[in-house]
């Protein structure tokens, strides 16, 4: 079998299954495991280098609202590849490339690919997109997501009020999985709310919302770069309460079988202790 993916999730995931060999094809974001940056690149973004988070988000705005592609398809790649599966998605345009793009590419291309779209909202429909994943590639994801469903249940919380930040110029309350994760953490989420998609905030909203911490995961960065981007903006967060960067790329943002670690470090920030380091990262 030939697989193309253009989720880092779904590269994860079918590397986690056992099928990375079968791994054809892949976006330039698939970084984990490494073994991905080996694989052929079919798809990479179409937004400049070196943006802020600021111009980036002016930027996908303004090229959403033109219709414009946010990512590039290179069918010469993909026709070469040949692929049996191709792996997208149909969640959001700012993620990757949507399943109708696709369809036309492979239409266009003459390719009998079956094309395999995830929609995950939450956590429990993101262990379900692994087994879909499993399914189309020929690989059983039962133990996998066995055993990812016991650590995914809610812990005893002290009643802690959590701001998980999905972006941060302008700050982005979060969705999807994202506040369910405070939630199972045993945190009390204050910003978004769980299976809806992320919405842009101010700065009043946020202190509003009278967190007790603050953890900054925007979405795309690992933990260096949210530590960067997470300095900057210090002053617009309240005062004297812990403020943490964590790696949303790895973590956090991708709807795969890590997010089940993201959980586990919210959940030590929630307790008072010691998070994995090259996960997340103090600042105040």
């Amino acid at each position: 079998m030939r697989i193309v993916s253009l989720l880092p999730s779904a590269t994860e995931i079918s590397f986690a299954l056992g099928g990375g060999e079968d791994v054809v094809g892949v976006t330039f974001e698939c970084d984990f495991p490494a073994a991905a940056r080996t694989r052929r690149i079919v798809s990479t973004t179409a937004l400049p280098e070196g943006l802020t988070p600021g111009e980036i988000d002016a930027a996908v705005r303004r090229m959403v609202a033109a219709g414009e592609d946010l990512y590039h398809l290179d069918a010469g790649a993909l026709r070469e590849l040949d692929p049996d599966v191709v792996i997208t998605q149909d969640l959001c345009a700012v993620c990757a490339i949507d399943v109708t793009d696709v369809d036309e590419a492979l239409d266009y291309l003459g390719c009998r690919a079956e094309v395999v779209s995830t929609d995950p909202h939450t956590l429990t429909e993101v262990l379900a997109s692994i087994e879909t994943v499993g399914k189309a590639i020929g690989r059983d994801a039962t133990q996998l997501v066995e055993s990812l469903r016991p650590r995914l249940g809610t812990r005893a919380g002290r009643g802690v009020r959590l701001a998980l930040l999905e972006w941060t110029d302008p700050p982005f309350a979060p969705g999807h999985w994202l506040p369910e994760m405070v939630t199972v953490a045993g945190g009390v989420n204050v910003l978004g709310a769980a299976g809806e998609r992320s919405t842009a905030i101010n700065w009043r909203q946020v202190a509003a919302a009278e967190p007790e911490v603050v953890v900054s995961a925007p979405c795309g960065f690992g933990l260096d770069g949210a530590a960067e981007l997470t300095e900057l903006l210090m002053g617009e967060l309240p005062a004297d309460i812990p403020v943490w960067a964590v790696d949303a790329n790895g973590y956090f943002a991708r709807p795969g079988p890590r997010l089940v670690d993201g959980v586990e470090v919210l959940a030590a920030i929630l307790q008072g202790e010691a998070p994995d380091p090259a996960i997340a990262r103090r600042l105040r």
